[in-house]
C-alpha cells in the first residue's frame, strides 16, 4: 500500500486516511476510514485540561451508572471520532472520588489520526458534555507523555467555611464547621506533614492492604484564611485513596483543639489507619479539589508539525438585539 496522507470527512471532527493515487490505480484502494488504518500507523496523543463540578457525579473513573467524568467524557470522544473505548484510551492523571471537585485534572486520549486544528473538536466536547463538566484546553503530546505516570506533583484544595451560619452558596462546595477553628494550630500541625513519610495512617482503611508504596512527599501544606472561608493547600508527589481527606479531617479536630498538634507526628509513626480511626473520620468530598497537575517540561513539550493549543474559541458579538432586565 502507498504512504498514507491524513485528511479529513465531511465532518470537521472525523480524519480519513487516503492512499495515493498510484497505489489507487494499481490495486483499486478507496477511501478507509482511520478506525481500519494498519496496525504501523502511528497513533497520535492528546492532552486535555478538564474542569468539573463533581457533586452529582460518582468520581472520575469509568463506570457506566452511575456515570461518571471519565464515562461522559469517553461517550462524548467515542460520538465526535467513531473510535471505540480500546483505542482513545482515554486516562486521568488523578481518579478522584464521588463529590470531589477539579479545576486542572489532566487526562489524554489516542487517535489513529491526526486534527488540522483543535478548536473544532474542543467546541464539540463542550458541547456534548453536561455543563458540569469543561474541557478547558486540548493539545497534542509526545508519545511518551502519560497523564498519571508522568506526574511531578498534584496540587488539591481543600475549603472549610468556618462560621457559624453556613453560607447557601458554599453548600456543595466547602465543609462547614460552626466551632470556631484555631489556624495557628493547623498550621503548626500541618508542618509536620511535610516531607517524605510513610502515610499507612492516613490510606483509606479498605485498601491499606494494597497500597505498595506508602511513602509520599509533601512539599507544602499552607492554610490561608479568606474571611470565613479557611484554604488547605497541599502540593505533594502523589496521595494514596483518600489520604488528603484523612489529613484535613485530624487538622480540623486540631482546629477545634480537640487534639493537640504534636499527635501528627504520633500517629504518622504508628504507620496503622486505626491509629487515625480512633480520633478523626475522613472530611467530606465536597469541599476537596483537584486544583493542577504538575510535569516536567520535557512531558509538556509539543510534538513537531503539531496543531496549535485550543483554548477554546471566543465569540464575538457585535451587537445585542435583546435586552437586558
Amino acid at each position: 500500500m502507498g504512504l498514507l496522507a491524513v485528511g479529513f470527512s465531511s465532518s470537521p471532527f472525523r480524519a480519513i486516511a487516503l492512499s495515493n493515487s498510484s497505489s489507487r490505480a494499481d490495486e483499486g484502494t478507496k477511501e478507509q476510514s482511520s478506525v481500519g488504518l494498519p496496525s504501523h500507523s502511528p497513533l497520535h496523543k492528546w492532552r486535555m485540561v478538564i474542569a468539573y463540578d463533581g457533586t452529582k457525579f460518582s468520581g472520575w473513573q469509568y463506570q457506566e451508572s452511575p456515570p461518571t467524568i471519565q464515562c461522559l467524557i469517553e461517550r462524548a470522544l467515542m460520538q465526535i471520532t467513531k473510535l471505540d473505548r480500546k483505542e482513545l484510551s482515554l486516562a486521568g492523571a488523578s481518579r478522584t472520588d464521588s463529590g470531589v471537585h477539579a479545576w486542572g485534572q489532566v487526562a489524554h486520549f489516542t487517535t489513529p489520526f491526526t486534527y488540522d486544528g483543535l478548536d473544532s473538536i474542543h467546541a464539540a466536547l463542550n458541547g456534548l458534555l453536561p455543563s458540569e463538566i469543561r474541557v478547558r484546553e486540548i493539545s497534542a503530546a509526545k508519545p511518551e507523555f502519560h497523564a498519571r505516570f508522568s506526574t511531578k506533583s498534584k496540587i488539591y484544595h481543600y475549603k472549610i467555611y468556618n462560621n457559624p451560619i453556613m453560607d447557601p452558596c458554599q453548600y456543595h462546595y466547602a465543609y462547614h464547621s460552626a466551632h470556631k477553628l484555631n489556624p495557628v494550630a493547623m498550621r503548626e500541625a500541618a508542618a509536620y506533614f511535610v516531607g517524605k513519610h510513610d502515610f499507612s495512617s492516613f490510606a483509606n482503611a479498605s485498601r491499606n492492604d494494597r497500597v505498595r508504596d506508602p511513602v509520599r512527599d509533601i512539599f507544602r501544606f499552607d492554610i490561608i484564611e479568606m474571611g470565613s472561608l479557611l484554604q488547605l493547600e497541599i502540593e505533594g508527589t502523589g496521595f494514596m485513596y483518600r489520604q488528603v481527606r484523612n489529613m484535613v479531617a485530624l487538622l480540623i479536630q486540631i482546629g477545634r483543639e480537640s487534639l493537640p498538634p504534636y499527635i501528627v507526628p504520633t500517629i504518622l509513626a504508628a504507620r496503622d489507619r486505626k491509629a487515625l480511626a480512633k480520633v478523626a473520620l475522613a472530611a467530606p468530598p465536597h469541599g476537596l479539589y483537584l486544583m493542577s497537575i504538575n510535569y516536567k517540561h520535557e512531558h509538556l513539550e509539543l510534538p513537531a508539525d503539531c496543531p496549535l493549543i485550543s483554548f477554546g474559541r471566543t465569540h464575538q458579538v457585535s451587537k445585542c438585539k435583546l435586552p437586558f432586565y
